[in-house]
Order: C-alpha cells, then sequence, then structure tokens
C-alpha cells in the first residue's frame, strides 16, 4: 500500500522530460494501436475485397467517431478529475469518478447496440451514398456486427484513460497492444481464410475489443491500482456526472464536430465525385478515397494525441497542486515532440503519397489513384501547424478555462471547416472540398496562436507570484 501514492506523487517530484516520455510512449502507443484497428481492417478489406469496400467503412467512420467522442466524454473527463484529485490527495472522489466513468461507459454502450440495431436503415439512409451504391451495402454488413462490440469499445477506451490518470500508462499500452496483436492476426483468418469479407473485419475488431476491455477491468479491480474499481458501492451522483462531463466536454466536441465534418466529407464525395472523375462510380471511388486519406492522417495524429494525453495528467497534478513552472515546461515540452512527429508526417506525405495509397489499394483503379495521391497532398498541406493546435487546447482545461478549449476545438472542426468545405465545394466541386481542410487549418492557428499568448502570460503571473 506505501507504494500506491508514488505513483502519482512522482508526476510532482520527477524531471518533466522524463515524464513526458513515461508517459506519452504508452499513451502514444496506446492511441496508435486503437486506430490500427480502424486501419488494419482497411487494409485487410481494400486487399481482400475491393476499394469500393472501403468506401462502405468510410460511410461507417462518422457513426464510430460519435461513439468514440462518447468514450472520451467520460473517459478523459474522469481521467482528468482522477489526475487532479490525485494531485489535491483527494483519493475517495478519485476513486468516485472512476466508478461513475465505468457505469457512464457501459450504459452508453448498451444504448448505442440497442438504437443502433433499431435504427440501422434510417441511419445509413442519412449517412450513405446514393441509393445504388456499392459502398451502402457494405457498411451497413460492417456496422451491424462492430455494433455487438459497443459496449467493450467504450470501457476499454474509456477506462484506459483512467489507469494513466493514476500513474499507470503502460497497463493502457498493454491493453491495447493486446487488442491490437489479436486484431491483426483474426484480420487475415477471418477475410482471406474463411471468405466472410468486411464481416470478417467486424468480427475481428469485437473479439479485438473485448480481449482489451477484459484486460483494462482484471486490473483497475485489482490491489495495484492506485484508484481502484468498486461496482458494488457505486452510488450515483449528479453533480459528479457533471464534473467529469465538464472535464471531458473539449474532447467530445473535438470528435463529435470530427464525425461531422467526416459525414459532410462523405455527402460531398457522392455529390462531386462523378463529375470530378468522369467514371459513372466516382462518388463512390471519391469516397474511397477519402476512406485511405482519412486512415493515413489518424496514424500521424494519433502520436499527436498520445503526446496530448500523457501530458494531461502531468499538467493536471502539478497545476492542481501549484507547481506552475513545471506546468509551463510540459506544455512547451509536449508542443515541441508533437510538431516534430506533425513536420515528420507531412514529410512523408508529401514524398510517397502514391504508395500510402496502394497499401490499401494495391490493384486501384486508375481514377483512385488519380484522385486520392493529388488530395491528400492538398488536405494535409498545413499538417506541421495541429501538434501546437492540439497541445494548446487541452491546456486550457487543466487551466480551468474548458469554455475556451470548447471555442478551440468547435473552431476547426466546425466554425472554420464546415463552411470551407460547403462553399469551396460549390464553387469548385469536389477539389475545393479537398482545398477547405489547410485553408481552415491556417485561420484556426492563428485564432489559437493568440488566445495561449494571454493564457501563457496569465501563467508567468502565477510563477512571480
Amino acid at each position: 500500500m506505501s507504494d500506491k501514492p508514488d505513483a502519482a506523487g512522482q508526476i510532482g517530484t520527477e524531471p518533466i522530460g522524463k515524464l513526458l516520455l513515461k508517459f506519452s510512449i504508452p499513451a502514444i502507443t496506446g492511441m496508435v494501436v486503437n486506430a490500427l484497428y480502424n486501419i488494419i481492417d482497411r487494409i485487410f478489406v481494400g486487399q481482400g475485397v475491393n476499394e469500393l469496400a472501403l468506401g462502405g467503412l468510410s460511410l461507417v467512420l462518422p457513426i464510430m467517431t460519435i461513439g468514440m467522442a462518447f468514450a472520451m466524454l467520460f473517459g478523459i473527463g474522469a481521467a482528468n478529475m482522477i489526475s487532479m484529485r490525485l494531485g489535491q490527495k483527494r483519493l475517495k472522489e478519485a476513486e468516485n469518478a472512476l466508478n461513475h466513468c465505468f457505469f457512464l461507459l457501459t450504459g452508453i454502450g448498451l444504448l448505442m447496440l440497442v438504437l443502433g440495431l433499431i435504427f440501422l436503415d434510417p441511419l445509413f439512409s442519412l449517412v450513405g451514398n446514393k441509393g445504388d451504391s456499392e459502398s451502402l451495402s457494405y457498411a451497413k454488413d460492417y456496422f451491424r456486427i462492430t455494433l455487438y462490440g459497443s459496449v467493450f469499445f467504450m470501457v476499454s477506451f474509456g477506462l484506459s484513460h483512467c489507469t494513466r490518470a493514476q500513474g499507470f500508462p503502460a497497463v493502457t499500452m498493454i491493453g491495447m497492444i493486446l487488442g491490437a496483436v489479436l486484431n491483426i492476426i483474426l484480420d487475415p483468418i477471418f477475410i482471406f481464410g474463411l471468405k466472410w469479407g468486411v464481416e470478417g473485419a467486424a468480427w475481428a475488431t469485437v473479439i479485438s475489443q473485448f480481449a482489451s476491455t477484459v484486460y483494462i477491468l482484471r486490473f483497475v479491480l485489482s490491489k495495484k491500482a492506485v484508484v481502484k474499481l468498486s461496482p458494488r458501492i457505486f452510488k450515483p451522483d449528479f453533480s459528479v456526472i457533471m464534473q467529469i462531463m465538464a472535464f471531458g466536454s473539449a474532447q467530445f466536441l473535438l470528435q463529435f464536430l470530427m464525425s461531422a465534418v467526416q459525414l459532410l466529407n462523405n455527402k460531398s464525395a457522392g455529390w462531386y465525385g462523378e463529375a470530378a472523375l468522369g467514371v459513372a462510380n466516382g462518388g463512390d471511388i471519391a469516397l474511397s478515397g477519402m476512406g485511405i486519406i482519412g486512415p493515413i492522417l489518424m496514424m500521424i495524429l494519433m502520436p499527436v494525441f498520445g503526446i496530448n494525453q500523457g501530458a494531461q495528467p502531468i499538467l493536471g497534478y502539478n497545476y492542481g497542486a501549484k507547481l506552475y513552472r513545471r506546468v509551463l515546461r510540459a506544455y512547451l515540452g509536449a508542443i515541441g515532440a508533437a510538431t516534430i512527429i506533425c513536420v515528420t508526417g507531412f514529410a512523408i506525405v508529401q514524398i510517397f503519397a502514391v504508395q500510402l495509397v496502394s497499401v490499401f489499394a494495391p490493384d486501384g483503379s486508375d481514377a483512385l489513384m488519380y484522385f486520392t495521391p493529388r488530395a491528400m497532398r492538398i488536405m494535409l498541406l498545413l499538417l506541421p501547424l495541429a501538434g501546437f493546435q492540439i497541445v494548446s487546447t487541452n491546456l486550457f482545461v487543466v487551466t480551468g478555462r474548458p469554455k475556451i478549449s470548447i471555442f478551440l476545438s468547435m473552431l476547426r472542426q466546425c466554425i472554420a471547416l464546415i463552411p470551407c468545405i460547403l462553399i469551396f465545394g460549390n464553387i469548385w466541386g469536389l477539389w475545393g472540398v479537398v482545398s477547405a481542410a489547410p485553408v481552415a487549418d491556417g485561420f484556426s492557428f492563428i485564432i489559437t496562436g493568440i488566445l495561449i499568448f494571454f493564457e501563457l502570460r496569465k501563467l508567468n503571473r502565477h510563477l512571480t507570484e
């Protein structure tokens, strides 16, 4: 029992650089591995089924992103609350936050399962391409099965943030790796061996998420955890739920608005694809192209999100303990690491765009190979700025200004990007939709820079006082 406080207390004493590595590397691994569920499915589906099936997975993505948004709302919200309460030496309140998080994640997972099965057809009439789209049938087959893993995904992804917040980032990493490795093993067996197609990819994902859930739950129920899950003594408290939602609202909005952008991109690809690419199924091909660009961008940004999440308990604990110089060092260190990743990803995309597309569609049609590499290079033109924006958004949550964090989360995904897609798409068609991303990135970077300037001045005043 004497070792338990050290796992959290070291966040306020160890060197910041060492802590960032210790927390960020497992977080990066966890985020990348979580992204691999989606990416591996797409690679095997593109190679084992066809390029139009990739379009079907693109149609599912906005719905699954909404699920991730709720997992972040409760998971990151509870994690923020846990790290701050541990910094304030209020262990019982941290345990209460974890209990609430578990039941909220389980409840929303069950709700998603029931509503998804009941409203499957109306849902895809909303998110789908035109009625005769071949991609639409693939989407329904895939999503119907993944619904059965809704609770597993919510619990494993949500609670992983809480294990990291209490000083055990390696547990999160191992749980995510376990699921990803199992997914890599099962995908080719189900898709190529058993000839299950997209349904095989879906079953592989569900089974893998179940394995991750079992591992994470086994830890938080054990004596090794600083903050232990105790379902039997759980008593719902509306005020605790509201605190968790307040702490997780910025990331929730970011993911929710990301879903809206994904939906709008899918719809725009269907509207403008045929005219832009000059083929009858141009809408499905453009949709498949967007479905390839998304996972590649995800693979670049997931390490950045991992750095951001790894920095979160460091920022939260030290801010709660009023160690403001350590807060500043952690923030600047996280921005530096995130920017290095974004610049590296930008260079890879610009140089190897064709090769990256070929990984997903080795026998891709001429239209797909014409559209996707060009679109990727344009959409990720200002990627080097993304690390600063992502880390800065989280800083406002830690310093107790969630409204600004929410605004910055909405800025690129809603306030800037969605109007750009609508306006540019109406003027320049499919290529206008593609060009909207870098314009929104540039505008968001300027606004974020102005706001963070004043926040850092405030932090410096704390240091002088």
